[in-house]
C-alpha cells in the first residue's frame, strides 16, 4: 500500500456532516439461534453476512447461537423474526430482510428486494394483508 493511498472509509464517513455515529451498543441486536446436530451453521453464518451487508449502519451486531433439537430461530431485541417451526421452514433472504427492515428501519427502502414478485404478490405471507372487515 502506497503512502499516498486514501485512508479506509469509516462509519463516521459516511454520515451527512454534523451527524454524530450511533454507537454500536445502541443498535439493535440479531441473534441466530441455530441447531448444532443439523448441521445449520453455514446456513445462519449467510444470513447473517446477508444482514450485516444490507443493513451495515442499522444494526449493532449479529450474533451466532449454537442449539440443538432442530432449533433455528432469529430475534431483534426480544422480538421473534423468524422461527423455523412456527413459520414453516427457513426464511427466503427476502422475507427475513423485509421482517428485519420493518422492526429496526420500517421507512427504509430495500430497492430490488422491496419489487413484488411477477404476480404482484409478496412472496412472504406474514406480510400479506387480508381484506378489511
Amino acid at each position: 500500500m502506497s503512502d499516498n493511498a486514501p485512508s479506509p472509509a469509516t462509519e463516521a464517513d459516511a454520515l451527512p456532516a454534523g451527524t454524530p455515529p450511533v454507537p454500536a451498543k445502541d443498535r439493535p441486536r440479531i441473534a441466530i439461534t441455530y441447531c448444532t446436530q443439523c448441521n445449520w451453521l453455514l446456513r445462519a453464518g449467510w444470513m447473517a453476512q446477508e444482514l450485516l451487508s444490507t443493513f451495515r449502519d442499522a444494526i449493532g451486531e449479529v450474533a451466532l447461537i449454537p442449539g440443538s433439537g432442530g432449533a433455528f430461530a432469529i430475534t431483534c431485541g426480544d422480538a421473534l423474526i423468524w422461527e423455523r417451526t412456527r413459520d414453516g421452514g427457513f426464511p427466503d433472504i427476502k422475507a427475513l430482510k423485509q421482517r428485519v427492515r420493518d422492526r429496526i428501519e420500517p421507512g427504509r427502502d430495500l430497492g430490488h428486494v422491496d419489487r413484488a414478485s411477477r404476480d404482484g404478490a409478496s412472496r412472504d405471507p406474514a406480510s400479506r394483508q387480508g381484506p378489511t372487515p
